[in-house]
């Protein structure tokens, strides 16, 4: 008797919304056959059937918000029987679960919808919340200690010391509030108070509850802004021959119907710098530094929710028609949201373009846990020095910013150096 589980569908998933049942109760399921569609803080997903039989229960309703592992119905074989539903008691959440819980814990189902109790408990046991009273989270002194002070809950930390036991540096890698699978990046770290707005007197006012999109982009940016050192390094180059570059290009294409824009010009050169660079190209991994052989470049696309970074794969390797193609494509599949996890997963360094808006320089967070972000501005005419004379000129500036324990400033300003050389002769990008 096979139960449909909430899936994890990205490496940032804890939760996500049932948005609509392909199948009702009594309908007969093959292998393959689409259950339901299920929205994710990134993407919305059809999810398969892996088992046969009928859909003999389904336990939460169009619309509800559900955490990953939950039971969402059950599937039994031909002849079987469904068994008696428990009784409706809540389940119990552990001492140890209630006082380590961080005041802003998310709940285990948030929903308008309650779940079946069921299902409410299962989902308790998949969040490991233990579901006996007087049952504590086996755990070390220390271990408590640092739970309490991050805001971690111990029953959702897995456990690696003897007989499961839950020791500090589990609790040192556990997300902040026992939530994201996301790792934290970086030692322990002190909690962060929230500082909530003081109602004003006759101002109408309007609290937009927090999608699951916008939590993740919370917990993981908080993170990294908090515990990774960040520097910036800014450079301003000559934009005259890239603006030729794309003219002559897109010309010389037009009965192919190839179009490159700024920011395809922008992705290429970053991808071949971090090749000739590779040092940018890396991830701190506490008791190392791991550095890619490859280019897979995060591209930061704005959503309704917020942004995502769908990851151009092996970037370094694509021609400007490749990279044009591939941006329009995931861009359009991301505000759509149809993305597959794999496609926003893996990236090794990311690119941020405001030029769009008319920003000429801002300062990214970088997103772990890669070490650099590019963070590219508008394309501005201003004046400057040609020699003994000063003429109106093509600028563009671009930042990046660094994780400090992996990259250091001459490493950064060397990177920054072979962008500078392949944005002012664009025509390398063709080699």
């Amino acid at each position: 008797m096979p139960e449909i589980t909430m899936p994890k569908l990205s490496d940032t998933m804890t939760e996500g919304t049932l948005l609509r049942w392909c199948k009702k109760k009594g309908d007969k399921i093959e292998v393959g056959d689409i259950l339901a569609e299920v929205e994710t803080d990134k993407a919305t997903m059809e999810m398969e059937a892996f088992e046969e039989g009928i859909l003999a229960d389904i336990f939460v309703e169009e619309g509800g918000k559900v955490i990953v592992g939950a039971p969402l119905g059950v599937i039994v074989g031909e002849g079987e029987k469904l068994g008696d539903r428990p009784k409706a008691t809540p389940a119990p959440v552990a001492p140890a679960a209630r006082e380590t819980a961080a005041p802003s814990a998310r709940p285990i189902v948030s929903s308008g919808r309650p779940l079946t109790p069921r299902a409410r408990a299962a989902a308790a046991a998949q969040a490991g919340v233990v579901a006996t009273p007087g049952v504590r989270v086996k755990s070390s002194p220390l271990a408590r200690k640092i739970a309490a002070s991050r805001g971690v809950n111990l029953a959702t930390v897995k456990g690696t010391g003897p007989g499961g036991r839950v020791i500090a540096f589990d609790v040192e890698n556990a997300p902040l509030g026992g939530g994201a699978n996301a790792p934290v990046v970086g030692g322990s770290a002190s909690p962060v108070a929230t500082i909530l707005p003081t109602p004003i007197a006759g101002m109408p006012e309007t609290k937009i509850p927090l999608s699951g999109m916008r939590r993740v982009i919370a917990e993981r940016l908080l993170a990294s802004k908090t515990q990774i050192p960040h520097f910036y390094l800014s450079i301003e180059i000559n934009a005259a021959p890239m603006m030729a570059f794309r003219k002559e290009y897109n010309e010389a294409n037009a009965e192919k119907g190839l179009k490159i824009t700024f920011n395809d010009i922008a992705l290429a050169a970053v991808a071949r710098a971090a090749m000739e660079k590779p040092k940018v190209n890396a991830a701190f991994a506490g008791d190392g530094i791991v550095q890619y052989g490859s280019v897979n470049l995060s591209v930061a696309i704005a959503v309704e929710d917020g942004l995502v970074t769908p990851v151009i794969r092996d970037a370094q390797n694509l021609s400007l028609a490749e990279i044009s193609a591939a941006v329009k494509d995931l861009a359009t599949r991301a505000r759509d949201k149809k993305l597959k996890p794999e496609e926003y997963a893996g990236g090794t360094i990311t690119v941020s373009n405001l030029g769009a808006y008319g920003v000429e320089q801002f300062f990214a967070i970088v997103n772990p846990p890669q070490a650099a972000i590019l963070a590219i501005g508008a394309i501005v005419k201003k004046p400057v020095v040609n020699g003994d004379a000063i003429e109106i000129g093509q600028r563009m500036t671009i930042t990046i910013s660094g994780d400090h324990r992996v990259v250091d400033g001459a490493v950064a300003a060397e990177y920054m150096a072979a962008l500078r050389k392949l944005l002012e002769a664009p025509a390398l990008l063709l080699l």
